[in-house]
């Protein structure tokens, strides 16, 4: 795959959505939700919610959770808000591009909020189309805990199973793939002792730009403001960070 985004495996390492469990359940809870508005509340043929779903039981949310927000999405039960998908692009310090997927029911407060991010951390927000040519949808899988040799044949395995591309990095497997092979991966992974930490609909820059240690740190604080916002559901960016900037920021 050409060009790699460090930052969701950073994340993933650095375990900041464990920290944030709360603020977590409540992006997963509004992701079930949009998902089940647009393609009704059966799992079993709205892949969309199926996969939030999923997202929900790999992170501990209670079921009960899940339900509300499957509802609310069905029109089951009315609390009077519209959720609405947005994205916004932007420039993080040394130029790297940003991508950030929100859902609101309060369009100004959110990108108010997001351009104060942009504005503290030295970046700057630009005009929809600047940075998404930049980034390619793909499905992407992470599988923890895993001695290299293991992780490569598992990959090679899953290759065969619709896998695309993978990734061995610090115990970490990263799997690449159409969404729609997710299921059929996630078995082999389980048939092999391993769980699959996260499954989920990603951007991958198809290039990187190298950042510098002051720029590397300046772009991991301005991503880190903007997932901290409650109505940002992800963030992208295709910065390749300085080494001693991610130790700093581990």
């Amino acid at each position: 795959m050409s060009g790699h985004s460090k930052w969701k495996t950073i994340k993933h390492k650095k375990g900041a959505a464990d920290a944030k469990r709360g603020q977590l359940f409540t992006k997963i809870a509004r992701e079930i939700t949009v998902a089940a508005r647009q393609g009704g509340p059966d799992s079993t043929t709205n892949v969309r919610l199926r996969f939030a779903v999923q997202k929900a039981r790999d992170n501990n949310m209670p079921m009960d959770n899940v339900e509300r927000a499957i509802n609310k999405g069905a029109g089951l039960t009315q609390d009077g808000s519209t959720l609405e998908e947005l994205t916004y692009e932007g420039y993080g310090p040394g130029g790297a591009a940003v991508l950030i997927q929100a859902l609101t029911d309060n369009r100004n407060r959110t990108v108010s909020e997001i351009k104060h991010v942009f504005s503290k951390s030295g970046g700057n927000l630009a005009a929809t189309g600047a940075v998404s040519w930049i980034f390619d949808s793909s499905g992407v899988m992470i599988v923890e805990k895993l001695e290299t040799n293991d992780a490569e044949s598992i990959a090679l395995e899953a290759i065969d199973s619709g896998v695309d591309d993978f990734k061995v990095e610090s115990g970490l497997l990263e799997l690449y793939m159409d969404p729609s092979y997710f299921e059929s991966v996630r078995s082999i992974v389980e048939s092999k002792g391993s769980d699959v930490s996260s499954a989920e609909l990603s951007m991958i820059p198809k290039n990187t730009i190298a950042l510098g240690i002051g720029d590397s740190q300046s772009t991991l604080r301005l991503l880190d403001g903007l997932e901290d916002l409650d109505d940002v559901q992800k963030v992208f960016t295709n910065a390749d960070f300085d080494e001693t900037a991610l130790e700093q920021y581990m």
